[in-house]
Protein backbone atom coordinates (compact mmCIF):
# COMPACT_ATOMS: atom_id res chain seq x y z
CA UNK A 1 0.00 0.00 0.00
CA UNK A 2 1.38 3.39 -1.00
CA UNK A 3 1.93 5.87 1.78
CA UNK A 4 -0.33 8.86 2.28
CA UNK A 5 1.00 12.30 1.36
CA UNK A 6 1.80 14.68 4.18
CA UNK A 7 2.66 18.19 2.97
CA UNK A 8 6.19 19.27 3.71
CA UNK A 9 6.21 23.06 3.89
CA UNK A 10 10.00 23.33 3.93
CA UNK A 11 10.49 21.18 0.82
CA UNK A 12 7.68 23.02 -1.02
CA UNK A 13 9.21 26.38 -0.08
CA UNK A 14 12.64 25.35 -1.37
CA UNK A 15 11.28 23.91 -4.64
CA UNK A 16 9.05 26.96 -5.11
CA UNK A 17 11.95 29.37 -4.60
CA UNK A 18 14.16 27.44 -7.04
CA UNK A 19 11.35 27.27 -9.62
CA UNK A 20 10.66 31.00 -9.39
CA UNK A 21 14.33 31.54 -10.17
CA UNK A 22 14.04 29.17 -13.16
CA UNK A 23 16.20 26.47 -11.54
CA UNK A 24 15.23 22.83 -11.99
CA UNK A 25 12.49 21.06 -13.93
CA UNK A 26 9.49 21.97 -11.79
CA UNK A 27 6.83 24.59 -12.49
CA UNK A 28 4.60 26.54 -10.14
CA UNK A 29 0.98 25.61 -10.83
CA UNK A 30 -1.47 28.38 -9.93
CA UNK A 31 -5.16 27.55 -9.96
CA UNK A 32 -8.26 29.27 -8.63
CA UNK A 33 -9.81 27.68 -5.53
CA UNK A 34 -13.11 25.96 -6.21
CA UNK A 35 -14.87 27.48 -3.19
CA UNK A 36 -12.87 30.60 -2.27
CA UNK A 37 -11.99 31.85 -5.74
CA UNK A 38 -8.56 32.65 -4.32
CA UNK A 39 -5.51 31.59 -6.36
CA UNK A 40 -3.41 28.81 -4.85
CA UNK A 41 0.06 27.80 -6.03
CA UNK A 42 2.05 24.61 -5.67
CA UNK A 43 5.16 23.15 -7.31
CA UNK A 44 4.48 20.43 -9.91
CA UNK A 45 6.43 18.43 -12.47
CA UNK A 46 5.25 18.73 -16.07
CA UNK A 47 5.70 15.71 -18.31
CA UNK A 48 6.41 16.49 -21.96
CA UNK A 49 5.42 13.67 -24.29
CA UNK A 50 4.97 13.76 -28.07
CA UNK A 51 4.78 17.56 -28.07
CA UNK A 52 2.11 17.63 -25.35
CA UNK A 53 2.24 18.61 -21.67
CA UNK A 54 0.82 16.61 -18.77
CA UNK A 55 0.37 16.98 -15.02
CA UNK A 56 0.35 13.91 -12.77
CA UNK A 57 -1.12 14.04 -9.27
CA UNK A 58 1.60 11.95 -7.65
CA UNK A 59 0.08 12.46 -4.21
CA UNK A 60 -3.48 11.59 -5.22
CA UNK A 61 -6.53 13.80 -5.09
CA UNK A 62 -4.97 16.83 -3.43
CA UNK A 63 -6.49 20.32 -3.55
CA UNK A 64 -4.91 21.39 -6.84
CA UNK A 65 -6.56 18.36 -8.50
CA UNK A 66 -10.02 19.25 -7.21
CA UNK A 67 -9.48 22.91 -8.10
CA UNK A 68 -8.31 22.28 -11.66
CA UNK A 69 -11.21 19.88 -12.22
CA UNK A 70 -13.57 22.70 -11.30
CA UNK A 71 -11.89 25.55 -13.16
CA UNK A 72 -10.43 23.66 -16.12
CA UNK A 73 -7.65 26.21 -16.37
CA UNK A 74 -4.47 27.26 -14.61
CA UNK A 75 -1.15 29.04 -14.97
CA UNK A 76 2.28 27.40 -15.07
CA UNK A 77 5.38 29.38 -14.18
CA UNK A 78 9.09 28.64 -14.20
CA UNK A 79 11.43 31.58 -13.88
CA UNK A 80 10.07 34.34 -16.10
CA UNK A 81 8.12 31.93 -18.31
CA UNK A 82 4.37 32.10 -17.67
CA UNK A 83 1.97 29.80 -19.54
CA UNK A 84 -1.83 29.89 -19.37
CA UNK A 85 -3.23 26.38 -19.80
CA UNK A 86 -6.51 24.58 -20.27
CA UNK A 87 -6.65 21.20 -18.48
CA UNK A 88 -8.36 18.00 -19.58
CA UNK A 89 -8.38 15.02 -17.23
CA UNK A 90 -7.42 11.73 -18.84
CA UNK A 91 -9.18 8.43 -18.25
CA UNK A 92 -6.94 6.01 -16.30
CA UNK A 93 -6.57 3.84 -19.41
CA UNK A 94 -5.29 6.86 -21.36
CA UNK A 95 -2.80 7.88 -18.68
CA UNK A 96 -0.67 4.69 -18.62
CA UNK A 97 2.28 5.92 -20.69
CA UNK A 98 2.36 9.31 -18.97
CA UNK A 99 2.31 7.61 -15.55
CA UNK A 100 5.19 5.33 -16.64
CA UNK A 101 7.19 8.36 -17.75
CA UNK A 102 6.41 10.20 -14.51
CA UNK A 103 7.42 7.17 -12.43
CA UNK A 104 10.73 6.98 -14.32
CA UNK A 105 11.53 10.70 -14.27
CA UNK A 106 10.39 11.61 -10.73
CA UNK A 107 11.71 8.83 -8.46
CA UNK A 108 11.18 10.88 -5.28
CA UNK A 109 7.45 10.00 -5.55
CA UNK A 110 7.85 6.20 -5.84
CA UNK A 111 6.62 5.67 -2.27
CA UNK A 112 3.22 7.08 -3.30
CA UNK A 113 2.72 4.46 -6.04
CA UNK A 114 1.78 0.78 -5.69
CA UNK A 115 3.77 -0.26 -8.79
CA UNK A 116 7.37 -0.84 -9.78
CA UNK A 117 9.11 0.15 -12.99
CA UNK A 118 8.43 -3.28 -14.52
CA UNK A 119 4.66 -3.23 -13.79
CA UNK A 120 2.36 -4.07 -16.68
CA UNK A 121 -0.10 -1.66 -18.31
CA UNK A 122 -3.02 -2.94 -16.23
CA UNK A 123 -1.19 -2.14 -12.98
CA UNK A 124 -0.40 1.39 -14.21
CA UNK A 125 -4.04 1.81 -15.27
CA UNK A 126 -5.08 0.99 -11.69
CA UNK A 127 -2.60 3.63 -10.50
CA UNK A 128 -4.30 6.06 -12.88
CA UNK A 129 -7.41 5.83 -10.70
CA UNK A 130 -5.38 7.00 -7.68
CA UNK A 131 -3.17 9.52 -9.52
CA UNK A 132 -5.29 11.79 -11.72
CA UNK A 133 -3.49 12.86 -14.87
CA UNK A 134 -4.27 15.95 -16.92
CA UNK A 135 -3.24 17.01 -20.39
CA UNK A 136 -2.59 20.75 -20.27
CA UNK A 137 -2.79 22.77 -23.44
CA UNK A 138 -1.30 26.26 -23.67
CA UNK A 139 -3.81 29.00 -24.47
CA UNK A 140 -3.10 32.61 -25.46
CA UNK A 141 -2.75 35.11 -22.64
CA UNK A 142 -5.31 37.89 -23.05
CA UNK A 143 -4.96 41.42 -21.70
CA UNK A 144 -2.72 42.40 -18.83
CA UNK A 145 -1.35 39.41 -16.97
CA UNK A 146 -0.34 39.51 -13.35
CA UNK A 147 1.57 36.59 -11.95
CA UNK A 148 -0.76 34.73 -9.55
CA UNK A 149 2.20 33.09 -7.82
CA UNK A 150 3.53 36.36 -6.42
Amino acid sequence: MAKRYKPNSLVNAIVTAMTRLGIGKSYILSVKGRTTGRTYSTPVDVMNRDGRMYLVAAYGEVNWVRNIRTSGEAMLRRGRKLIAVRALELEPSDSVEVLRQYYEEVPVTHAYFDVTADADDHEFEIEGKRHPTFEVEPVPLVGTVTDPAT
